[in-house]
């Protein structure tokens, strides 16, 4: 490695894992988010610090692994490992070197609802790193060796997978709970679905796929609105106006039942959920605060103390709200011995019929929301941390001053909304899906 490149390393390397300068005063500069509109008309979030000469910028298109094909399922996880393997005039060797000697950082992901990127460069090599993505997601080559070694790592990952309770549990949960719906499917495909994934397949989905109209985009870092402006168009500017995409329908979870994968292992794991709240609802930061009291507040949630800390039943049980576009949900987790699952199954319904109840004190609350307040600006203590918040801002439509408003809708959240919310969030049926060799339970399908 040579001098001048091991310096860039050892900058990016610092720039990327280090905190931001003077985080005290964060909160007081949230509002410096600013739009920035190109003369192309593409929108972005730009937060800029100007203290370390480095910038991440993250986006987001919209349209995820729901979209892929049936028998195609995993082409949104597949495109995301080969988008970085060649493109343009580099092919996969020439393009990852170009990254590293360079230092920079460049990675892409898929979900559910979307397919996500990540861009960190040093000033000095900014240019340069905006023209890789912009080739990446234009030009990506998909030529043959890359195209099979990264379809060989994924089935590797797909069968190691199968000896993941964890993993095999959650997609239990939603091909239940989403039987005849596209969140049914598994996001990262199966080994027959994979296989059968073709170039074709792949140039199709860059070509239906990545527009300007379903990509949202935050940018956090030493850089101007003036300087990024024609940066975006230069990146984004060649990519179709709108995306082809199929529609997908809202839907109401199936949560009846209770499904049982046999794994013959000490302890079971168990996921939970059933229909949440949507972001956009009125309700939502009173279900933020219900769910913290109840699952979502670590080692001071209800279930933590009386599923662990009372009874020792597990090391872990948790709860979120899962804002998924299509069907936002209530979702949980935990594990524990084959022997003790049925109990501790029962104390979440009951934990979750007290709080439905309103067996909700002022001290409840007020504990969750000093929490939820406090501890929000750990979530942006880092450009790339920022440039996804603010991604997701976009994506969501919170607005831009969004930063500075948030704690306050927590602080706004009354006892009486909470208990109000948490009838509505918690009064229901709740699919419960268990991988293991769980005593003293059968599945069923009601």
């Amino acid at each position: 490695m040579t001098a001048k490149r091991g310096l860039r390393a050892l900058l990016l390397s610092l720039a990327l894992g280090g905190l931001l300068v003077n985080m005290p005063d964060r909160p007081a500069r949230a509002a410096m988010v600013e739009e920035v509109v190109t003369p192309l008309g593409i929108r972005a979030y730009l937060l800029r610090e100007p203290a370390i000469p480095f910038i991440s910028l993250a986006f987001y298109f919209e349209g995820g692994a729901a979209q892929d094909p049936e028998g195609r399922e995993g082409l949104s996880n597949m495109a995301a490992g080969l988008l970085d393997e060649g493109a343009g005039p580099y092919d996969s060797k020439a393009f990852r070197s170009a990254l590293e000697d360079n230092a920079i950082r460049l990675s892409f992901d898929a979900d559910r609802d979307g397919f996500s990127g990540e861009l960190k460069t040093l000033n000095t090599s900014r240019a340069f790193a905006f023209e890789l993505l912009r080739l990446a997601l234009t030009e990506p080559r998909f030529d043959e060796e890359p195209v099979e070694r990264i379809r060989g790592q994924i089935l590797a990952d797909l069968r190691r997978r199968e000896t993941d309770p964890d993993y095999r549990a959650a997609r239990a949960w939603f091909a239940r709970a989403f039987p005849d719906h596209p969140y049914g499917r598994p996001t990262r495909g199966t080994p027959e679905t994979v296989a059968a994934i073709t170039r074709e397949d792949l140039r199709g989905f860059v070509a239906d796929r990545l527009a300007r109209g379903n990509l949202h985009i935050g940018v956090a870092g030493d850089i101007t609105a003036e300087e990024l402006a024609p940066l975006l168009d230069a990146t984004f500017g060649a990519l179709p106006e709108e995306p082809r995409l199929a529609e997908i329908p809202a839907v109401e979870p199936a949560t009846r039942g209770l499904v049982i994968e046999r794994m013959q292992i000490p302890q079971s794991v168990v996921v939970f959920g059933h229909p949440g709240i949507p972001r956009a609802d009125p309700d939502y930061y009173a279900a933020y605060v219900a769910n913290y009291i109840l699952g979502g507040g670590g080692f001071s949630s209800r279930l933590t103390e009386e599923i662990r800390e009372k009874r020792g039943l597990v090391y872990s049980v948790y709860s979120y709200l899962y804002d998924a576009r299509h069907a936002p949900l209530w979702l949980g987790s935990l594990a524990t011995r084959n022997e003790t699952v049925a109990e501790a199954i029962d104390l979440v319904r009951a934990e979750m019929a007290r709080i439905a109840r309103g067996e909700i004190d002022e001290q409840d609350v007020a504990d969750a929301k000093t929490y939820l307040t406090g501890s929000f600006p750990l979530r942006l203590t880092s450009n790339d941390r920022i440039a996804r918040t603010l991604v997701a801002m976009s994506y969501q439509g919170l607005g831009r001053d969004y930063l500075e408003r948030r704690n306050a809708y927590i602080e706004a959240v009354s006892r009486e909304e909470v208990r109000r919310v948490a009838a509505r969030l918690f009064d229901r049926e709740t699919l419960f899906s268990i991988v293991g060799d769980p005593e003293d339970l059968e599945p069923r399908k009601e």
